[in-house]
């Protein structure tokens, strides 16, 4: 019989028993560090840019210069000079005068306007027509106005896409602190299962939740680990799991965790270490394992591929975040559903959508038809003691 708990406090149990000092750092090159997640705060270390500079090809003006010139009386400027790419720009600009400056080019620092090449007339001799006047700070980047010197641009805990990679490179970092990948172990188990390259007998099914696992866990920037089917007997599952366990920071195994005659994980896990939780009150999940094996924390997950894939986003997926330095932000949405749904169960469930706008159309799901899965794009729950929710109740939707 199994002893259930809310997920929710099956959570918290997992994030303080097993996140705490987890995290360990290394550092990688620049190139190395895209989707990984950051062991730092970044701080500039200098003004970025570090000059002030034009967003146009144009002339670097005084904007009081301009004040009051029209078409009728333009303001008539004496060009001084030129400012070249990738050097400084020490034209002075003296009351009355203009300095052309390409495109990410430096202005005199007597500038505060760039006006644009093409709202100017070549009056020849040196002369230039303005015919509009310019704000203060037209078509320039200042000192700084990107990053200041001292100023934090990078959380530690960040998971770094292309754009942080940028950053760092106008920063000047080619090495980068990140948290270690965590080592995952997979391993599935049931004397019906078979590799998903091969045919099948009847009475057989493929071997869904490696595979699938090994994605989640790569999604989430942890490596995997698999050792794929182990046949559904104590002495070779409990093998598998010793030997795996000293390889990783996590080990999952599906299947064989309930209360059955075969189901060996329970008595595995509490001959290696310590059962923790055996029996969530959630559909689907009900005899998920969650156990502590040489301080490192077992999952055992139900073999129904539904199950597994929920348990490992509500449980599981957490916890490599955190050991990353990281938090879960999962995206909800109000919308409203487009028929009743039917819950009785006293557990938690989660009912799977398809949503569109704001309509949330529940998807058909019967126990390890992972396709389901597939079908929807985001999930809501029911709470345990609410039988079922009406055609168009509004409810918090997960996106998947």
């Amino acid at each position: 019989m199994l002893s259930v708990i809310p997920i929710a406090e099956a959570l918290s149990l997992v994030l303080e028993k097993f996140s705490r000092g987890a995290a360990s750092l290394e550092t990688v090159s620049l190139e190395y560090a895209s989707g990984k997640f950051l062991g730092a705060d970044i701080t500039a270390e200098e003004d970025l840019p570090a000059f002030n500079r034009s967003t146009v090809d144009g002339f670097a003006v005084r904007s009081a210069d301009l004040l009051g010139c029209s078409d009728s009386i333009p303001a008539i400027l004496e060009k001084t000079g030129e400012s070249v790419m990738g050097k400084a720009c020490v034209i002075p600009l003296t009351p009355g005068s203009c300095v052309y400056v390409p495109t990410g080019g430096a202005v005199p620092p007597e500038a505060d306007a760039v006006v644009m090449l093409e709202y100017s007339e070549d009056f020849g001799g040196g002369q230039f027509a303005f015919y509009k006047s310019a704000a203060s700070g037209a078509n320039l980047i200042l000192r700084g106005e990107d990053l200041r010197k001292g100023e934090t641009i990078l959380k530690s805990g960040k998971r770094l896409g292309a754009a942080d990679i940028g950053t760092l490179a106008a920063l000047g970092k080619t090495q980068v602190p990140v948290f270690k990948r965590p080592l995952v172990g997979i391993i599935s188990t049931g004397d019906e299962l078979v590799p998903p390259g091969e045919s099948l007998r009847p009475g057989q099914i493929r071997d869904v939740n490696s595979e699938m696992l090994k994605a989640a866990v790569g999604q989430h920037n942890a490596i995997a680990i698999s050792k794929g089917i182990v046949r559904d007997e104590y002495a070779a599952l409990r093998n598998a799991c010793s030997e795996l366990i000293l390889e990783v920071d996590v080990l999952l195994v599906s299947g064989g965790t309930s209360v059955g005659e075969k189901d060996n994980m329970p008595r595995i896990v509490a001959d290696l270490g310590e059962i923790l939780v055996h029996g969530l009150a959630v559909k689907p999940g009900k005899p998920t394992i969650i156990g502590e094996v040489n301080g490192k924390a077992v999952f055992g997950l139900p073999g129904n591929p539904v199950a597994a894939f929920f348990i490992f986003d509500y449980l599981v997926k957490p916890l490599l975040l955190a050991m990353q330095g990281a938090k879960v932000e999962r995206e909800q949405v109000e919308a409203r559903l487009t028929r009743a749904v039917s819950s009785n169960h006293g557990r938690e469930e989660f009912i799977l959508v398809r949503l569109d706008g704001n309509s949330a159309e529940p998807v058909p799901s019967k126990s390890g038809l992972i396709s389901t899965v597939s079908r929807a794009n985001a999930y809501f729950i029911i709470p345990r003691d609410q039988e079922g929710l009406p055609k168009g109740a509004l409810v918090k939707v997960t996106r998947l």
